[in-house]
């Protein structure tokens, strides 16, 4: 796993963002997948990140000065990390249950449905940032899922 702060090109917004590898960051940067969770912009780069260099024994922690550096993890941290993460991912595995994988056809179907012209079912799937920008501007319920979900049909 490895972590960059990233950066939306149009209002500034830094966060935090956890890869496979910096391979996968490459990719899903490339085919547009990531964007920024306050915004929406689609144009994301790295921001700059200090590393991440142990102190020595005679030196005293500093306080950061802004809110919004990274700080390295303390021992019991991780823990407290994976607890947290593991919490937000089954939140979704238990809001997700009764949901239909539509795929790369949810914005139609969310649309459908916000319209009249299907019945309201839960539903999950793909759809561009562009798009969900769409659907929220024409009024349609959609909210992004914190972590990605794997389609029925490429499971093992």
């Amino acid at each position: 796993m490895i972590i960059f702060d990233l950066k939306c090109a149009g209002q500034g917004h830094v966060f935090e963002a956890w890869f496979g590898s910096s391979a996968d960051y490459e990719d899903q940067r490339a085919r547009g997948l990531l964007s920024c969770p306050i915004c929406g912009d689609s144009a994301i780069g790295k921001a700059v990140m200090a590393p991440a260099i142990a102190a020595k024994g005679n030196s005293r922690a500093v306080a950061p000065s802004d809110a919004g550096q990274s700080v390295p993890m303390g021992a019991g941290d991780e823990a407290k990390m994976r607890a947290l993460i593991d919490g937000m991912a089954q939140a979704q595995k238990k809001a997700l249950e009764g949901s239909t994988w539509v795929g790369r056809g949810f914005a139609e179907q969310a649309r459908a449905m916000h319209y009249g012209e299907q019945d309201r079912s839960s539903i999950h799937g793909e759809v561009a940032p562009q798009e969900a920008k769409a659907l929220i501007a024409e009024g349609v319920e959609v909210a992004p899922l914190p972590f990605p979900v794997i389609p029925p049909q490429a499971k093992n």
